[in-house]
C-alpha cells in the first residue's frame, strides 16, 4: 500500500512502524517484553490509577471524586499474540476523565500458548470481577459498557455475545475500535499482495491461526470464538464501530455493522478516510485521531448516562 493513500497527517508515523516478527517465538517474546515495559503518556490529572484487588492484570482508572457511576471494561489489542494493559494507559485515563466513568482494563492469556477459549474466558472473568466489585468501585452494574481495540475489540464483541447467551447483567453498549471480527478475511489470499500498513493479511493469518489452533477460514468455528460467525445478532447491545477505510478490517467491520442494523441493533459505523489500522493509538496527537476519539467518546458517554435516544446509529465518513 502506497503512502499517498494515507492521510498526510499519518504518513510520517506509519512509515516508522516496523514489521513485527510475530511468526517466530523469539519475536513474540521480544515484542511482549517491550510492551509490558511501555506506558503511554504521563499521569492524567483528575484520574487515580490502581489495580483491582491484587490482580495487576486488571488496571483501574477512577475519576477523582468517584465519577458518575458508569464504567467501561476495556480490552487491549495485539492480534491475540501480543499486548498488555500498559499500552493503553493514556487512552484509558483520558477516557475515564472525559466521561467521568471508571475504566477497568484487563489482560488476558495470549496465543499460541493459550488458544481459544483462554482469552475470552479471561475477559469474561474480568467482566464478572468488575460487577462483583461494583460497590467498592462506586459504579452502577446496569451502566457498564464493554470495548476494545483490534483483537481486544473482537474479544469485546464475542464477550457481549456470550453474555447475551448466558443471561445475567448485560453491557449497556459495545465500543469497538478497528475490531478483528472475522477469521475468513485471513483466508482471502488475494489480500496478501495489498500489504496493508500496520497489520497485513499475513499477520492476520498468523494471529487467527494461533488463536483458533487451526487454519482460519474453515467451514466452522467454535461458538463465541469469531464474532462475525454468529448467525443471529439480535438482542445485542448498541454498538459503535470505528475503522479506517484502508484498514485490512474495513470490509468485515462494515459488514458486521450492517448485519447488526439488520438484526435491529442500534449501530454507528464511523469510517475514517485515509486511515490505516489502529491509527488513533500510534498517532494520538493528530487531528484525525482527535476527531475519531471525540466522536467515539461522545457516543459512549450518551449510552453510559442513559440518554441513548439522543444518539441514533448511522454512518460517519
Amino acid at each position: 500500500m502506497k503512502l499517498d493513500m494515507i492521510d498526510p497527517e499519518l504518513r510520517r508515523s506509519v512509515a516508522r512502524i516496523p514489521r513485527l516478527p510475530l511468526r517466530q517465538k523469539w519475536g513474540r517474546r521480544l515484542v511482549r517484553a517491550l510492551t509490558v515495559r511501555r506506558r503511554t503518556g504521563g499521569p492524567v490529572e483528575g484520574v487515580d490509577v490502581g489495580i483491582l484487588g491484587e490482580d495487576r492484570g486488571l488496571r483501574v482508572y477512577t475519576p477523582v471524586g468517584g465519577g458518575s457511576g458508569a464504567a467501561l471494561l476495556w480490552v487491549h489489542g495485539g492480534g491475540y499474540l501480543i499486548g498488555d494493559v500498559a499500552q493503553d494507559d493514556a487512552f484509558c485515563a483520558v477516557t475515564a476523565c472525559e466521561l467521568g466513568a471508571v475504566v477497568v482494563s484487563t489482560n488476558y492469556r495470549l496465543a499460541p500458548e493459550h488458544p481459544f477459549p483462554a482469552a475470552l474466558d479471561d475477559v469474561l472473568a474480568a467482566w464478572h470481577r468488575l460487577l462483583a466489585s461494583a460497590e467498592d468501585l462506586g459504579i452502577d452494574r446496569e451502566r457498564v459498557a464493554a470495548g476494545g481495540s483490534s483483537a481486544g475489540a473482537g474479544l469485546a464483541a464475542c464477550l457481549v455475545q456470550r453474555l447475551h447467551d448466558d443471561g445475567g447483567t448485560q453491557p449497556v453498549a459495545q465500543w469497538l475500535f478497528s475490531p478483528m471480527l472475522d477469521d475468513r478475511t485471513a483466508a482471502r489470499r488475494e489480500l496478501d499482495p495489498v500489504r496493508h500498513r500496520v497489520w497485513d493479511n499475513a499477520a492476520n493469518r498468523t494471529g487467527w491461526g494461533a488463536y483458533l489452533g487451526a487454519e482460519p477460514g474453515g467451514p466452522r468455528a467454535p461458538d463465541h470464538a469469531v464474532a462475525a460467525r454468529r448467525a443471529d445478532l439480535s438482542g445485542l447491545p448498541p454498538a459503535w464501530i470505528g475503522v479506517g477505510d484502508i484498514d485490512l478490517f474495513t470490509d468485515e467491520c462494515r459488514t458486521y455493522a450492517e448485519r447488526l442494523r439488520d438484526a435491529g441493533v442500534d449501530c454507528t459505523f464511523d469510517l475514517v478516510p485515509g486511515a490505516p489500522h489502529g491509527f488513533e493509538a500510534w498517532a494520538p496527537d493528530t487531528h484525525v485521531s482527535h476527531g475519531l476519539l471525540e466522536r467515539a467518546r461522545t457516543w459512549l458517554g450518551a449510552r453510559l448516562v442513559g440518554t441513548t435516544s439522543q444518539v441514533r446509529g448511522g454512518e460517519v465518513a
